[in-house]
């Protein structure tokens, strides 16, 4: 696989921090279409153009319908890859004996059927990417197969005896806690750090109420053009929990559509379980036992009732766990372990998790943007000033070499940290240069104390943009 920093470089600067009235931003990528109001979300689409250059393999996690595969097909397409093969496989769709031979092929005679050659999807997928949703259901032989080829190893088919080497990011996707299937043994605790240089996590329809309203009257139009919600419709849409999250919402409006007469879709348009379950009241908290939530809806799925019924208690009660358990009638240990059941991060005793995980690997190569000069002597005395466009912890990027030849061999910089009054004397070498009179500078020493204030400096922006860092 392609060194892990590579495409970080020309990255810094793509996100900026979100600040006054969002206005829906509309992306389509590959024929997939999002609408984006939500102010999380939009961070999220810019982490996405952030890490789509890097090869570093990139896990997404969330509920089932929230969009996975849109942010796997946008990170393929905002990519240096874009141009190559796009190449998917729903790991819980195929029977467990044929989803090894799927990814890895097979060679003639293998087994009974195999009556030629196939290709596997990581060859199919050479110099592309390769997506692999519901990564956690993939049975334990696969996944160590899985983990050498990630470490660039090559492999055999089934029934070969020729080693086979590709080149392919993997782009993985998840509505399972796979840390939960690490401590139980159903997932490799290897396999999940590898998969996770970077995560990305989409938060449920029920955190971004925005984007219910965005995508409700997007997909009104798409479905009728003209029409509108009326001012209740939409208040009971943004009310509903949605535990089928985008998909389910896509549903419902165009059932509503087909049933409105006219020109707006009224609260009446709206199938019976939404309204009801938006509307329902909160109920007062109890003074002497727990009131118990009643949830009216025509699902008859056991499971699928607990779960909504769950959703609409930490709806009523703003996300707390404790308030919830107890308006529920159980104790939250009990809550806890059904939240975790269900895949469920309804918390905000906290918040709602981070958008974006970098591993301790991936933290070293992030880079923001800078922009200020850098005053370099070369190793014959010769002067020089250039301007900065990023910074990381071990290295810059910058603009204006005029002449390359000028920056052989070490190289003494002096430069002053972002929003700070510290100057910094160090040596760097060139790490590449461009024909755009750019180049990658490398920090071959640097002072220890202004280590610590770059390292924090870059903290804080990745917290901005809403990464947080792997522990251990």
């Amino acid at each position: 696989m392609p060194p892990l920093a590579e495409g970080w470089a020309d990255l810094a600067g793509v996100s900026q921090n979100l600040t006054g009235t969002l206005s829906p931003a509309q992306y389509q990528v590959h024929g997939f279409e999002a609408v984006v109001s939500n102010e999380s979300m939009r961070k999220l689409m810019q982490m996405v153009e952030r890490v789509a250059r890097s090869n570093a393999s990139v896990l997404i996690t969330g509920e089932t319908g929230s969009g996975k595969e849109f942010i796997a097909r946008a990170l393929h397409h905002h990519s240096l890859r874009c141009n190559k093969p796009w190449v998917d496989l729903n790991c819980a769709a195929l029977p467990e004996h044929l989803v090894e031979s799927e990814l890895f092929g097979y060679e003639k005679g293998a087994f009974s059927g195999a009556d030629s050659m196939k290709q596997g999807l990581f060859e199919l997928a050479t110099g592309g990417t390769l997506f692999l949703d519901e990564i956690g259901d993939l049975e334990p032989k696969v996944q160590v197969k899985l983990l050498r080829v990630l470490d660039g190893v090559p492999y055999y088919r089934l029934g070969g005896n020729r080693k086979v080497g590709v080149d392919v990011r993997v782009v993985a996707a998840t509505n399972q806690d796979l840390e939960i299937g690490v401590k139980n043994g159903r997932f490799r605790s290897d396999l999940y750090h590898r998969l996770g240089q970077i995560q990305l996590r989409i938060p449920p329809l029920r955190e971004r109420p925005e984007d219910v309203d965005a995508l409700a009257k997007y997909f009104l139009q798409q479905q009728r053009p003209g029409m509108r919600f009326s001012p209740a419709a939409i208040t009971i849409l943004q009310n509903y929990t949605w535990p089928g999250n985008v998909r389910e919402l896509r549903n419902v409006v165009l059932q509503a559509s087909m049933v409105a007469d006219g020109v707006e879709v009224r609260p009446t348009d709206l199938p019976t379980e939404i309204s009801l379950v938006a509307e329902q009241p909160a109920p007062t908290l109890p003074s002497s036992k727990p009131a118990k939530i009643i949830v009216q809806s025509t699902v008859t799925d056991l499971e699928e009732l607990e779960k909504q019924t769950i959703l609409r208690a930490l709806a009523i009660t703003n996300g707390h766990q404790g308030h919830a358990a107890e308006q529920l009638g159980i104790s939250r240990r009990t809550l806890s372990r059904k939240l975790k059941l269900y895949n469920l991060n309804g918390d905000k005793d906290g918040d709602g998790g981070p958008l974006g995980v970098l591993n301790r690997e991936q933290q070293q190569y992030f880079r923001a943007a800078m922009d200020q000069p850098v005053y370099v002597k070369n190793s014959k005395g010769e002067r020089m000033t250039v301007q900065t466009i990023n910074i990381s912890s071990g290295g810059m990027c910058v603009s204006g070499v005029d002449n390359p030849l000028q920056f052989s061999g070490d190289l003494e910089l002096r430069f002053t940290l972002p929003e700070t009054d510290i100057v910094v004397d160090t040596k760097a070498r060139v790490a590449w240069a461009d024909v755009q009179k750019k180049a990658g500078l490398r920090f071959i020493h640097f002072p220890t104390e202004a280590q610590l204030t770059l390292d924090r400096w870059l903290n804080l922006r990745q917290q901005a943009e809403g990464w947080t860092i792997e522990i251990g």
